[in-house]
């Protein structure tokens, strides 16, 4: 595509600014890493908050054109690579193109680059879905499942993810030492365990002092505070 209007979901989402990044979003623990990453790289966007609660938004063939997981968040940038725009979903890959694109928080090259990237995947392949499957019994419809195991197998595995956390964290103020897109990734699910799911104690969150103090830095940003707020509304 070599126009932003070429793009179907502008269609149902008219840009505001054409000529900005466009950010399908919001403030789920998902939708802020990348509002995040915008805020902390100083890049303008466009927000458009997408309701996942609701079938008119989610799943319309125009937000399925630019995401085919019908998840959020997604992004068009219309300034892509050879000056093409391009679009994007699955918050890692954001990730990673807007750190090369911006050349801040991952190393462009050496050991460096793959630690962040690995701690990236941890996150991708464990905290979400794991910490997401701790909310929906904890919290939401999975609550009235009165058979205990699910709740305990969920509880008992971000424990354990937790417990890695904490560890990697002795020392550090940051996962890989340095401050970077891993932990864009990891904080926002940390605060929903806080926040939105209220399971500190169930999955040992409460106990754990060196991520405790890890979410109290990362929530004390001004783009942290900034990001979070996108897609609220």
């Amino acid at each position: 595509m070599s126009t932003l209007s070429d793009f179907p979901i502008t269609h149902r989402w008219p840009p505001v600014r054409p000529d900005v990044i466009q950010l399908y979003t919001l403030n789920t623990p998902n939708g802020i890493k990348t509002s995040v990453m915008l805020e902390e790289c100083g890049l303008d966007y466009d927000a458009h908050r997408i309701s996942i609660g609701d079938p008119e938004d989610q799943f319309t063939p125009e937000f399925l054109s630019l995401n085919p997981n019908n998840k959020i968040p997604a992004m068009i940038d219309p300034n892509g690579p050879d000056g093409k725009p391009i679009g994007l979903f699955e918050t890692g890959a954001m990730l990673i193109y807007l750190g090369d694109k911006t050349g801040k928080f991952l190393p462009r090259e050496g050991a460096a680059r793959y630690h962040t990237i690995q701690w990236l995947m941890w996150q991708m392949g464990g905290v979400g879905p794991m910490f997401g499957q701790v909310g929906f019994f904890h919290r939401y419809k999975g609550k009235e499942i009165e058979d205990p195991r699910p709740r305990t197998r969920y509880y008992t595995e971000a424990r354990r993810l937790l417990g890695v956390l904490d560890r990697q964290l002795q020392g550090k103020d940051w996962i890989t030492g340095e401050y970077s897109i891993a932990d864009m990734a990891i904080g926002p699910w940390l605060r929903t365990v806080r926040v939105n799911y209220e399971a500190e104690t169930e999955t040992g969150m409460a106990e754990m002092g060196n991520v405790q103090s890890y979410l109290e830095r990362f929530l004390a940003r001004p783009a942290v505070q900034k990001g979070i707020e996108v897609g609220a509304a």
